[in-house]
């Protein structure tokens, strides 16, 4: 894990060109937004199960992180390893089998290393715990433990519910729901670890 003064993000999808850049770029613009100078706490960053190297996002993506004032400038697409998976705080990943992917590199990590759509339904059923300390970090790990406390006591969902669908090959609309949801699922986390 990091050390405690910063909390990493890691958002994980298949080829590192489409759903994992628009959640990283999105989160990183909200952080700034909601953190001001205190979103320097805050590392995000992306990779790929099936990734190349050194590609740019997809197009739309790039649109798309746009018309939501997020920078989609000097990205480039990455392998995701064992190592870059044990050094994050938190796992975001597209789909169920992105999160079996990471697990599986990297076993340690299991306990923190969600889909970002059932991150954001566990993080909605554990709102409530204490968050300690104005720290927005120590109230990020403090959510983190709790939503995974919460995977015991809700109901599991069918993968349609935690999967994000690829927009790969699909028109600008689709990166656009997926945006939505990116944003709607990571919400919960923004809102705790902004709170005043």
């Amino acid at each position: 894990m990091t050390t405690t003064d910063r909390f990493t993000i890691l958002f994980v999808c298949r080829a590192n060109i489409c759903r994992s850049p628009l959640a990283e770029r999105l989160t990183r613009h909200d952080l700034e937004n909601r953190l001001g100078p205190d979103a320097t706490g805050f590392i995000t960053h992306s990779a790929g199960t099936h990734a190349l190297s050194e590609q740019p996002m997809h197009p739309y993506s790039e649109q798309v992180l746009r018309e939501h004032q997020a920078d989609p400038s000097g990205f480039v697409s990455r392998q995701v390893y064992a190592g870059l998976l044990e050094s994050a705080d938190l796992i975001l990943t597209a789909s169920r089998r992105h999160r079996s992917h990471c697990v599986t590199l990297a076993p340690a990590t299991l306990a923190r290393t969600f889909t970002i759509r059932q991150f954001g339904r566990l993080a909605r059923a554990a709102v409530g715990v204490p968050q300690t300390g104005p720290d927005p970090v120590l109230r990020a790990r403090t959510l983190v433990v709790a939503a995974a406390a919460a995977r015991s006591r809700t109901q599991p969902v069918s993968a349609a519910h935690d999967d994000l669908a690829d927009p790969v090959l699909r028109p600008v609309e689709d990166f656009r729901v997926c945006a939505a949801q990116i944003s709607q699922s990571v919400d919960t986390l923004l809102d705790v670890i902004t709170k005043s």
